[in-house]
């Protein structure tokens, strides 16, 4: 059985490690100063012992991307994942400003109130973007980090000025049209059968979610998260850089400039993988990961 709070079109996932992650989806009532009323936040965790793993998610995404690595991870790691304020299936409440702020806020306290120890916090694409914000300011919540194929070095798009009606709803409405969600999901990936009827199902998941757009434009015209490049020379946790060689989203000369300015940093690359190290080589990706964490 699938959780009451997802979607009903949960019921249509064909994966095996789609079903499982997505029937093991919990919800938590989270305390914040953002408001007097709790939100209502959705997260995994599987596995016990040793310092947790925390993984979070790209832009527009949820949880389920990391339904190939979770189970690998659980095996040796106590392993957590959640989807951000205003994204995946937590609540999108509006009166609250989506923004990178308040989406760390969220983060924090959901970390201070379920998880309450130090953790080797991973993020993939704009997730790394959160989590090297999450990391600069509460340093003491990270005791290592990971980047898979992160964002973080480019500077806030101006389009967020730009986002005002109707062009904000058609905006939305191109990103949830299935056509251009389908090639999406084939850029970012090195092998295109990836792009599978499942994989289309889970990136797709949360967009059936109440304020799905209306909270996408919240963040957009929050402008995002920006560049980290003159503050991440700051980080002290010991870091690893995970980079597909063929990453057509953000491209590859991040990964490299990560590397050189993160003091404690080590860079490994995938060959033969996309923008999604743990969707398209989940096997390689874990191995690096818990041999890090090890």
């Amino acid at each position: 059985m699938f959780p009451s709070y997802l979607p009903a079109e949960v019921a249509t996932l064909t994966e095996s490690t789609s079903i499982a992650l997505a029937q093991e989806i919990k919800l938590a009532s989270i305390s914040t100063p953002l408001s007097q009323l709790e939100i209502a936040t959705t997260y995994i965790h599987q596995g016990e012992g040793n310092t947790p793993i925390l993984l979070i998610h790209g832009f527009d995404s949820s949880l389920l991307e990391f339904r190939r690595l979770i189970p690998l991870l659980k095996e040796k790691q106590s392993t957590w994942a959640l989807d951000l304020f205003g994204f995946g299936f937590s609540q999108r409440n509006l009166d609250i400003p989506l923004n990178p702020e308040n989406i760390k806020t969220h983060l924090y306290h959901f970390w201070k109130t379920l998880i309450k120890q130090p953790v080797i916090l991973a993020g993939a694409s704009m997730g790394g973007a959160a989590a090297i914000d999450f990391t600069l300011t509460y340093p003491e919540a990270v005791e290592k980090l990971i980047l898979l194929d992160s964002a973080g070095l480019v500077k806030q798009p101006s389009i967020g000025k730009f986002m005002f009606p109707p062009i904000d709803y058609l905006a939305t409405e191109f990103l949830r049209n299935p056509k251009v969600r389908q090639s999406i999901s084939e850029t970012a990936y090195f092998d295109k059968s990836f792009a599978s009827l499942d994989a289309r199902t889970c990136a797709a998941l949360h967009l059936k979610c109440l304020n799905w757009n209306k909270s996408l434009i919240a963040f957009t015209k929050s402008g995002g998260y920006g560049s980290f490049a003159s503050l991440i020379s700051d980080i002290k946790q010991q870091t690893l850089i995970i980079w597909g060689k063929q990453d057509n989203i953000v491209g590859t000369k991040g990964a490299g400039k990560f590397a050189k300015a993160i003091p404690n940093s080590k860079l490994v690359w995938i060959d033969n993988c996309g923008h999604v190290p743990h969707l398209e080589k989940p096997q390689l990706t874990a191995g690096i990961i818990l041999d890090f964490v090890g």
